[in-house]
């Protein structure tokens, strides 16, 4: 559910995300201070080739729109509110994410306020971008535009902000393109921003001046974060096809407005002039608006609140546009309504047939309405057969991602898995009236065998979810036995994950949390697991004695009334706890009985020696303290020099007492990685890291004795994802500019089993993870970060070519190259020949030219030096013919390369 999104993650934000600005790359380092004795020289930075995955959960947060290509059979679009928008694969049945490559700098772009598929040209698709309409979001919005179906994007930014996350966000879409002339599309802004529109296919936008009303419904005009109180502005767009022939811009076009007494305007002369369409319902917000032209209805559902979290009252209107004249055709009398009306959609292989959601029906679930005339009847997806027991028109299997039972076991009527809740995405497959998809605040449901419904016979709704990976994560922990990686999540808790490519059973329940907060484990005694987190009522604290299995909950100290952070001893005997509310508390056991930690201060950060059971540590505010007690009494340590703010994480290395990692600080100010090796008693800042923001450690590499560190950092002006194996004297970048996943400042951890093995927390696109090409380890220990303007690689090289998604007149594809010779390259360029007229048009993490059939690929200022036996990676898109043979031989500055 993602109500707990908003009044958590988003507040949490509000204080730490947006602290940094940094630019996800740049062109040169900045000028470095000299090295001392504590902080030896660094050397520059290298690169490696990571695959990157998701941790599958196969879904966990609210999808507001589903938009589907009119022109083109099985191309369809999904948007989340804060996790990127993805493409459905057909062969897979699967969601492609296609909003990875948005940088740490511009986060707020991970958040999709509407989608549009182009009907005329099915490789063009545009995304509406920006997360929040407040100052939780530094920057304005942005349309991004793809000629080839999300596999990159052209921005074209813009004067406001949007609101992918903000209230209102599932009525839509809000962008649209012109069915006629596809070079014309229309956005409707929030905060009383007006219309906009676009005549070169969302390469410019202005605002049309003509349009009367901007809007005028706040959800809470007293909210002073400006959260509930923006303008919810326009909504949706909507375009009459019958109204245009090809090449000439569409004469007629409907638009919706956040105004409960004028919710619909309408163009006729291609957006000149506007009207409020005449004898319109009142008192109520038009959510979607559907245009049937073969019958010449426009379909509309209302609701008395914007959404997604609250509506009381709805109706379902039909508008005759050839005479002008409005229908009530709502399912239910108005007494009746609880909820309002959103999710709408009409069958368009059988006009007439239309359907609508009770998207704000919490309890005791959904309801979805479906009319196959005109709305004249309707069926209900379920009916009280005797109150309180249901009969449902249909089965749903959730074995796929079996957590969506929440493990739960309700009283009638309720049910689990529930049908679903803010169902404000609808849409039936406009090529095959058996197929529909719904978004819920969880998942992607949907059926294959839809026309049962008509038939009187069950259809079975199942998850359509697979790749579409939307939870926003707050801890991550890789013990060294049992599961390889344990959650904490919001929204949906947490899991455990023993296997990385199939869907947890359950999440984290006895108790379900709203939000995960902290996670630890005894380090000597991993089966020992502890979490913290949020509940509207009940326990905050969790404990489990068989590596995170099972929980049983703990007792909350006076006062608490948040997750916090919390600490297990070395060897599970005790626990530190620092929990909202409430100031921070120590226990023996498991948490019956908790007394107050002196010395510290409340909400400090709180982790534990990972060798001394009684040693614990805390930051607050520029401060570091120490506990010898098992957390009875802190003492400041005499450290200086740390950052002043609170957006600071620490781990503390496993198997050596007292060597601690600090990373944190905020843009402006004190910001970077600090190392101490005597128990906190003093850091050291480790040079040329010019922001940091987590820190965590995996297996050491092959012949090295310390273990890996990882970090999600600025380093030498690039912002990434980077990994040492030398104690940080030198650090490799092993993210690309295709991989960023906008804001990854939550945590991080490498898998102490595995050898290069990361985990990133991010902010919607759920749990990533990365494994290396690079099976030496060690980083190159030599060079300049700038390129040699004659790069001439020594040794040999291999070569990985891979078409990674291809459709009619274009494919995209990865390659990697891999140095397999004795030497460190300090620049390389590539080259290959394509036999088929391919013509790159688009490529990154390198510098490409072509010239008939032959390309060359140069590094990128930043990953020139690839050490012996690392690799190095880069994708591209291109056109192509009929037939798109693969290059059958690579050179490496004249030397041919071993093709894999």
């Amino acid at each position: 559910m993602r109500r707990t999104r908003v009044l958590t993650a988003v507040l949490a934000l509000a204080a730490g995300l947006l602290t940094g600005g940094p630019p996800a790359l740049a062109a040169a380092p900045p000028d470095r201070p000299a090295a001392t004795a504590d902080a030896p020289a660094r050397s520059a930075l290298a690169a490696d080739t990571y695959t990157w995955k998701n941790a599958r959960i196969d879904g966990g947060g609210f999808v507001p729109g589903i938009v589907f290509n009119r022109s083109e059979r099985n191309l369809a679009y999904a948007r989340t509110d804060i996790g990127g928008a993805y493409r459905w694969q057909e062969q897979t049945k699967s969601w492609t994410p296609l909003l990875d490559s948005v940088g740490w700098d511009d986060w707020g772009h991970t958040g999709v306020v509407s989608l549009a598929s182009d009907p005329v040209d099915p490789d063009r698709v545009y995304a509406a971008a920006g997360t929040y309409t407040n100052d939780w979001d530094p920057n304005n919005g942005a349309v991004l535009r793809s000629a080839d179906r999300g596999a990159s994007w052209r921005k074209a930014d813009l004067p406001f902000k949007l609101g992918g996350n903000m209230p209102g966000r599932g009525m839509g879409e809000r962008l649209a393109v012109d069915p006629h002339r596809n070079s014309v599309l229309y956005l409707g802004a929030p905060s009383g921003k007006g219309l906009w529109r676009s005549t070169d296919s969302g390469a410019s936008w202005s605002k049309v001046t003509a349009f009367p009303n901007p809007g005028t419904y706040v959800q809470d005009p007293g909210d002073t974060s400006g959260y509930a109180s923006d303008n919810q502005g326009i909504v949706w767009v909507t375009f009459d096809e019958s109204t245009g022939t090809p090449g000439s811009a569409t004469r007629t076009i409907y638009v919706g407005v956040a105004d409960t007494e004028n919710a619909v305007y309408r163009s006729t002369d291609a957006g000149a002039t506007w009207q409020r369409v005449a004898g319109q319902p009142t008192g109520q917000l038009a959510h979607k608006g559907v245009l049937d032209t073969e019958n010449g209805h426009l379909y509309l559902a209302y609701s008395d609140k914007g959404g997604p979290y609250d509506g009381g009252k709805g109706r379902l209107w039909r508008y005759t546009t050839a005479t002008g004249t409005w229908t009530d055709i709502s399912p239910v009398a108005e007494a009746d309504t609880y909820y309002g009306f959103s999710g709408l959609t009409v069958d368009r292989q059988n006009p007439g047939t239309l359907m609508a959601t009770a998207y704000s029906s919490w309890w005791p679930d959904t309801q979805i309405f479906r009319s196959t005339d005109s709305g004249a009847t309707w069926t209900r997806a379920w009916d009280y057969s005797s109150y309180p027991n249901r009969a449902n028109r249909y089965t749903m299997d959730v074995s796929s991602v079996p957590w969506l039972t929440w493990g739960a076991n309700p009283s009638p009527p309720e049910q689990t898995p529930k049908l679903g809740w803010m169902t404000e995405a609808l849409e039936i497959d406009p090529f095959d009236p058996d197929r529909m998809m719904y978004g819920t605040g969880a998942t992607v449901y949907g059926t294959e065998n839809l026309t049962n419904w008509d038939r009187d016979t069950t259809f079975t709704i199942t998850p359509m979810v697979r790749g579409l990976e939307e939870t926003a994560v707050n801890d991550l922990v890789s013990p060294p036995s049992g599961a390889p990686l344990l959650s904490g999540l919001l929204d949906i808790g947490g899991f455990r994950h023993t296997d990385l490519t199939k869907v947890p059973s359950m999440m984290f329940t006895q108790p379900n949390f709203t939000a995960t907060t902290s996670l630890d484990f005894a380090e000597s005694h991993p089966n020992t697991v502890v979490r913290a987190g949020d509940l509207d009522s009940g326990p905050h604290i969790a404990f489990s004695t068989d590596n995170g299995a099972n929980w049983f909950a703990g007792t909350d100290p006076s006062g608490v009334s948040g997750g916090g952070t919390v600490a297990a001893g070395a060897d599970g005997s005790r626990f530190v706890w620092s929990p909202r509310g409430a100031g921070v508390h120590h226990t023996t056991g498991f948490g019956t009985s908790w007394s107050a930690s002196s010395g510290i201060p409340e909400g400090a950060v709180v982790e534990s020696d990972r060798v001394d059971p009684k040693t614990f540590y805390g930051f607050r505010s520029g401060k570091f303290y120490v506990s010898t007690d098992g957390g009875a009494t802190f003492t400041a340590s005499p450290a200086t020099g740390l950052p002043s703010g609170d957006s600071v994480r620490f781990k503390v290395l496993p198997g050596a007492k007292g060597d601690i990692w600090l990373a944190g600080g905020e843009s402006g100010g004190t910001y970077g990685l600090w190392h101490s090796t005597n128990g906190g008693q003093s850091f050291t800042e480790l040079q040329g890291v010019d922001e940091a923001d987590t820190v965590g450690f995996g297996k050491a590499a092959p012949g090295a004795s310390y273990q890996t560190v990882f970090t999600s950092a600025k380093i030498d002006g690039v912002r990434g994802i980077f990994r040492s194996t030398d104690q940080g004297r030198s650090w490799t970048r092993i993210n690309d500019d295709a991989h960023q996943w906008g804001w990854t400042g939550a945590a991080i951890t490498g898998d102490p089993r595995v050898y290069g093995r990361v985990y990133v927390a991010t902010n919607g696109r759920g749990i990533v993870y990365g494994d290396t090409s690079d099976t030496g380890g060690g980083d190159d220990g030599g060079g300049g970060t700038d390129p040699d303007p004659d790069p001439e690689p020594t040794g040999a090289c291999k070569v990985t070519y891979e078409i990674t998604n291809q459709w009619s007149d274009g494919f995209q594809a990865q390659v990697q190259v891999t140095n397999t010779g004795p030497d460190a390259w300090k620049g390389w360029s590539l080259t290959w020949s394509f036999t088929d007229g391919q013509r790159v048009s688009q490529l990154w993490n390198g510098v490409h030219a072509q010239s008939g059939p032959a390309v060359t690929v140069r590094n990128a200022d930043w990953n020139g030096t690839v050490a012996a036996g690392s690799s190095v990676g880069f994708g591209f898109t291109a056109s192509r013919s009929a037939t798109n043979t693969e290059p059958a031989a690579f050179a490496l500055d004249g030397r041919a390369c071993t093709v894999a």
